[in-house]
C-alpha cells in the first residue's frame, strides 16, 4: 500500500499540472470507487471545476476545488494516479482532462482506492475522526507519541499503524523506523521509556523524509504520475531484507509477524520485550 512518502510524491509530481487548472471532462467507469455516490452525479460535481490546490494529509490525497469542495482520493493498494504519454494504461477507473488537455488516469488494479467529494468543512471532519498528527510537520516529537501511548499495552508497532495516532505511517516505514530506533516491534506501547520515545519520533520522521527524497518505493505496483519507480526500496534497513545481514550490527535480519503484518527486525539491535511477570520472578530467585 502507498504509504506517506509515496503520496507525497505523487502530491509533488502532480500539482505542477493540476493546481489553477480547470477540470473540463471528467468520466468515472467503476462505480465502486465513489462508493454510495453515483458515478453521473459526482461527474457533473467535478465538471468544471478549478483546482486551486493540492493537498495531502497522511495517506489521502486531497484536490481542493474552487466552491468550497474537495476531492479526497485514498490510493489503497494499488491505485495509482497517472499522466502516460502513451494514453490510457491498464485496469483505469477514471479520467480527468484539464483545461490545458492534460489527461489525468486513476488505474487501480484491485480496486480498493476511492474518491469522496465532500464540501470542504464535511472533509476537515472526515479526515479528523481518520487521522491523527502529521509525522513530517511540526510538532511532531516525543512527547507526541507519550501522550498516545501512555498505559496502552498494545505492540508499539500495532499503534504506529493506526492512522488515528500518527497519520500515514505503514507496515514498511514502521519497520525502518523501529529498526533504527533500536525497538522491538512488540514492544507494548505504554513502556517505553522518554528517551525511546524521543528517539522512535526522530526515527519515523526521517524514515519518512529520506523515503520522500527517494520518490517513494516501488516495491510491486507504486508508479509516479510519469510510470517512473522510486528507489526507497534500496535504501532499507530491514524491510524485504530477511536472510541478509543487519547494516549496523551484521546480525541476520528475521522475519516474523507484529500486529498481523509481516515485520522485519535484527534480533540483536531490537531484542525482544521481556515479560514482566519473568522479571519479578528472576528477581525473586536471585534474592533466594
Amino acid at each position: 500500500m502507498p504509504e506517506l512518502p509515496e503520496v507525497e510524491t505523487v502530491r509533488r509530481r502532480l500539482a505542477p499540472h493540476v493546481e489553477g487548472r480547470a477540470i473540463e471532462a471528467v468520466e468515472v467507469r467503476d462505480p465502486r470507487l465513489v462508493g454510495r455516490d453515483d458515478p453521473r452525479r459526482v461527474e457533473g460535481r467535478l465538471r468544471g471545476r478549478t483546482v486551486t490546490a493540492l493537498d495531502r494529509r497522511g495517506k489521502y490525497l486531497l484536490f481542493r476545488l474552487a466552491g468550497d469542495e474537495t476531492l479526497i482520493s485514498h490510493l489503497r493498494m494499488t491505485g495509482n494516479w497517472l499522466m502516460p504519454a502513451a494514453g490510457e494504461p491498464p485496469h483505469s477507473r477514471a479520467a480527468l482532462v484539464l483545461s490545458d488537455g492534460t489527461a489525468l488516469w486513476y488505474a487501480d488494479a484491485r480496486r480498493f482506492g476511492t474518491w469522496d467529494l465532500l464540501a470542504d468543512d464535511a472533509a476537515e471532519a472526515y479526515l479528523a475522526i481518520r487521522l491523527g498528527p502529521e509525522p513530517i510537520g511540526e510538532g511532531f516529537d516525543g512527547a507526541v507519541l507519550r501522550d498516545a501511548f501512555r498505559g496502552r499495552r498494545a505492540p508499539v508497532k500495532a499503534l504506529l499503524l493506526d492512522q488515528r495516532i500518527v497519520a500515514g505511517i505503514g507496515n514498511i516505514y514502521a519497520d525502518e523506523a523501529l529498526n533504527a530506533a533500536c525497538i522491538h516491534p512488540d514492544t507494548p506501547a505504554g513502556r517505553l521509556r522518554r528517551p525511546q520515545l524521543d528517539r522512535l519520533a526522530d526515527e519515523v520522521r526521517a524514515a519518512l523524509e529520506e523515503g520522500i527524497r527517494s520518490q517513494g518505493s516501488s516495491i510491486r505496483d507504486f508508479r509516479s504520475p510519469e510510470g517512473g519507480y522510486g528507489s526507497m526500496q534500496e535504501r532499507f534497513r530491514v524491510y524485504g531484507r530477511d536472510g541478509e545481514p543487519c547494516p549496523a550490527c551484521g546480525t541476520e535480519i528475521v522475519k516474523t509477524r507484529s500486529a498481523g503484518r509481516g515485520t522485519h527486525v535484527c534480533p540483536a539491535c531490537q531484542p525482544r520485550p521481556r515479560r514482566r511477570g519473568m522479571r519479578r520472578a528472576e528477581g525473586a530467585l536471585s534474592g533466594a
